[in-house]
């Protein structure tokens, strides 16, 4: 019985001596890169100090997200440790206060290395409190840009900036970019947003959405690929051109901000309008509107105020469209009136 104890023992402690074994390393580079993912950027990184083989593993990732305001120098180490080989398909940056020297320090080699989607979010204090289409403070400080190198290989580039100024590069091809998403951001120069875009340099775009954007006075876009844009709180836009035969879906809202509206729009496939903005066929041209099915317009008074330059303008925009398959907009009634049926402040859309 002794010796069967004995080697009972024996065998219970085989176990516990391979317990110190490192099995992890000998699983599959595949298999690693997906445990890498779930702990995060920061934390992955960290491994590379294991070994040379966890150094390399870690340059694998396919994604790269830095959730909380990191270094730019970090974000440029990872950059640089991440295998030129390697398919980077998402990169996350989100800071705070950034500076256009700080963003510099790792965007160009983001552009060199990305062939997925790059998110760049700034928080800057007091952003918030120009939504809706505020004018801007002509005496505030402009300061520097962010020079936007070219993005060969990406396919979506977001850039919430926080206003930080922006400058788009003069040349490069965005050859396979498909989704461009810009909000709250200074342009250098009022005119270089739709030379940029056009269909020469971004031949492949589909979805363009630019919303509280500071700096563009003319916008003149021509794209043969692009089928969304989104235009909302361009502030101090004064003329607006789209020809883009395969758009389908068009919004613009809060753009030209109580100024005349001066628009050119050519996109015969066009399916949704929505026009926020006043109306006025003597400066703004849309074109053959025989396809579009919905339709968004500015509000309407329903009582007291029918004469209004709102009213008209809305009324000459239904005439271009003698059938619709939807309408939204928003009735707005007077306080009055309002009271007397028992309605909450404010309109009534339908």
């Amino acid at each position: 019985m002794e010796q069967s104890g004995g080697a009972m023992s024996t065998k219970r402690a085989k176990p516990s001596a391979a317990a110190g074994e490192d099995r992890l390393s000998s699983l599959p580079d595949e298999v690693l890169v997906l445990i890498l993912l779930r702990l995060g950027t920061a934390a992955a990184g960290r491994t590379s100090v294991l070994s040379r083989r966890w150094r390399r593993v870690w340059a694998l990732l396919p994604e790269l997200r830095f959730p909380a305001p990191p270094s730019p120098y970090t974000i440029a180490s990872a950059l640089a440790a991440h295998e030129a080989e390697a398919s980077l398909r998402h990169l996350l940056v989100e800071v705070e206060d950034a500076t256009p020297g700080s963003v510099a320090a790792w965007l160009p080699a983001a552009a060199r290395r990305l062939s997925g989607s790059l998110v760049l979010r700034n928080r800057a204090a007091g952003e918030n409190r120009v939504d809706g289409g505020e004018e801007e403070d002509e005496e505030a400080p402009q300061g520097g840009a962010i020079e936007l190198p070219c993005f060969e290989r990406a396919t979506s580039v977001s850039l919430p900036l926080g206003f930080l100024g922006l400058a788009v590069p003069p040349a490069g091809v965005f050859a396979r970019l498909t989704e461009l998403s810009l909000k709250r951001v200074r342009f250098r120069s009022p005119f270089e947003l739709g030379d940029a875009i056009s269909s020469p340099r971004f031949p492949c775009l589909q979805k363009l959405s630019v919303s509280h954007a500071r700096g563009l006075q003319n916008i003149a876009i021509y794209s043969e690929s692009l089928l969304q844009a989104e235009l909302f709180y361009l502030d101090r836009l004064q003329q607006l051109t789209i020809v883009a035969p395969a758009l389908r879906r068009l919004l613009v809202c809060g753009c030209f901000a109580r100024r005349q509206p001066v628009a050119n729009i050519s996109t015969p496939q066009l399916r949704y309008l929505s026009w926020n903005e006043p109306y006025d066929p003597s400066s703004v041209k849309l074109g053959n509107l025989g396809q579009v099915q919905r339709l968004g317009t500015n509000y309407y008074f329903v009582y007291g105020r029918q004469d209004s330059r709102t009213n008209r303008a809305f009324l000459l925009l239904l005439e271009r469209f003698p059938v619709i398959h939807s309408l939204q907009t928003k009735l707005v009634y007077p306080t009055a009136y309002r009271k007397s049926q028992g309605m909450a402040q404010g309109g009534h859309r339908v």
